[in-house]
């Protein structure tokens, strides 16, 4: 027990704990449990809507392609830098001591044990490998959108039925590609946040508020949501 405790000490155990609470708890809060309070991503649901309707009245798609073509390499981009950070984490589990040695220069560092540390890195690389999921599903998902474009009727070749509800699944359809894309920007937030972990424990519950601090007000507290909510009753 003593030896695991060297190892694994506690600190270290309860600020991971926490780091992975909070961060699966504000996931599942905001994509499920807070959407009657409106968050940025359900306030755009219903622009992603108006999106669509204006779309099925359009008879040149092109401007509608091409939003998407620039979401599509967003998410390509992001999956890409994903990629570079995890091969940055593979490469430095060859260079443990070195980085001891630094963080051991640090006057209020406490250096990780190296088997600690190379778990360290580990979750850090696991943290990217789940944003590039997520982002490559996103992109999967934008390109199957680009395809429901091209297949969209014209409102005036079409009936009431489908004038109504072809535009409202594509929100929907455009909604869950979003979602995984915010997924995986959560995932870089949090990753961020998990680097003071490098230091000392404390760190990591310190950064790990702060981000949870952050993402809670861009997505419930932001002056962009209170554009959004106003432009949304104006029209």
């Amino acid at each position: 027990m003593d030896d695991f405790t060297m190892m694994f000490p506690i600190t270290d155990i309860l600020a991971i704990t926490v780091f992975f609470v909070c961060w699966a708890g504000y996931s599942h809060y905001v994509d499920t449990r807070a959407v009657a309070k409106r968050p940025v991503a359900v306030v755009m649901n219903d622009y992603r809507l108006r999106w669509m309707e204006r779309m099925l009245e359009r008879e040149n798609r092109m401007p509608d392609v091409n939003i998407t073509v620039a979401f599509v390499r967003s998410s390509i981009m992001f999956a890409s830098t994903s990629i570079l950070l995890i091969a940055g984490a593979v490469a430095l589990l060859g260079q443990i001591e070195s980085v001891r040695a630094i963080l051991g220069e640090l006057a209020y560092a406490r250096p990780a044990p190296k088997a600690l540390m190379e778990i360290q890195v580990f979750v850090l690389a696991g943290i990217f490998i789940y944003a590039f999921f997520t982002f490559v599903w996103a992109i999967r998902l934008f390109n199957n959108m680009l395809v429901l474009l091209g297949a969209a009727p014209q409102s005036t070749d079409c009936d009431e039925v489908i004038r109504r509800e072809y535009p409202r699944h594509m929100a929907l359809f455009a909604g869950r590609a979003f979602r995984f894309s915010n997924r995986g920007m959560r995932a870089y937030a949090f990753g961020l946040a998990l680097l003071p972990w490098f230091v000392h424990p404390l760190m990591l519950i310190g950064s790990t508020l702060i981000v949870l601090t952050v993402l809670y007000r861009r997505d419930f507290r932001s002056v962009s949501l209170e554009v959004l909510e106003e432009l949304r009753t104006h029209h």
